[in-house]
């Protein structure tokens, strides 16, 4: 039990419990008005080192780190499936301010997995998505969006690798077609293929690969060709 200063003395009655009541250092479980549940560390009476939170009304429980009232560090979340009646993770990994920070892992509710960077609560820097089609994207992000770098390998074999802007394909980039052998080098914008080549590429492994190979073209410049073809559609836009 706190010290009760002299000057404190004078203070209501309701004022002199509260300072008795002051949480700090390793408690049991402490109960809110709410019916939420804490059990953990504390610290000037905010959750404060490790310790774990259970909502009652949601019964989500997160386990982890806390600093200053607020889940920051490394922790787990998890959510209840009222059918199943057990816990179902949803994220373990960085947090801080009480949002997703750094690196983690999340579980959609589709099957879908992704284990890379966040900032702010959203998928922010470098980090892989493994979505329910069995489509992997892997490459850079920010605020939730495929954005920068990155290559994304379909189910069926394919994969395209280039820039992306605002989750689109956009600018450069190569489209691999697996079943044919061929690939196409060219410039996409919000997601279409506008202009580029197509070309031969493992057809000999390829599984149903064209009749006729692509016969070979030989073109002075083929950058000089590109950009041009590039600089007529930006013209027309």
């Amino acid at each position: 039990m706190p010290y009760i200063k002299t000057h404190q003395k004078n203070l209501p009655l309701s004022s002199l419990w509260d300072i008795k009541s002051q949480k700090c250092g390793l408690r049991r479980t402490v109960f809110s008005v709410n019916g939420n549940e804490y059990t953990g560390e504390w610290q000037d009476n905010k959750k404060h080192g490790k310790g774990a939170q259970v909502w009652k009304a949601s019964g989500a429980i997160y386990n982890g780190e806390w600093k200053y009232g607020k889940r920051d560090g490394y922790g787990t979340y998890s959510v209840l499936l009222p059918e199943a009646k057990e816990y179902a993770k949803k994220y373990c990994g960085g947090w801080k301010n009480g949002k997703k920070q750094g690196y983690g892992m999340y579980f959609y509710n589709n099957s879908a997995v992704y284990e890379g960077e966040w900032s702010e609560d959203q998928r922010s820097g470098w980090g892989r998505m493994y979505y329910e089609s069995g489509d992997i994207y892997e490459g850079e992000w920010m605020k939730d969006k495929n954005h920068g770098q990155g290559i994304i390998r379909f189910a069926n074999g394919n994969w395209h690798e280039g820039t992306w802007s605002d989750g689109k394909r956009n600018g450069k980039g190569k489209f691999f077609y697996s079943d044919k052998g061929q690939l196409y080098e060219g410039f996409w914008v919000d997601g279409v293929a506008k202009c580029g080549t197509l070309s031969d590429f493992g057809r000999n492994e390829a599984p149903t690969p064209t009749t006729y190979p692509i016969p070979q073209i030989q073109l002075v410049d083929m950058q000089l060709v590109l950009r041009e073809a590039q600089s007529a559609y930006f013209d027309q836009c």
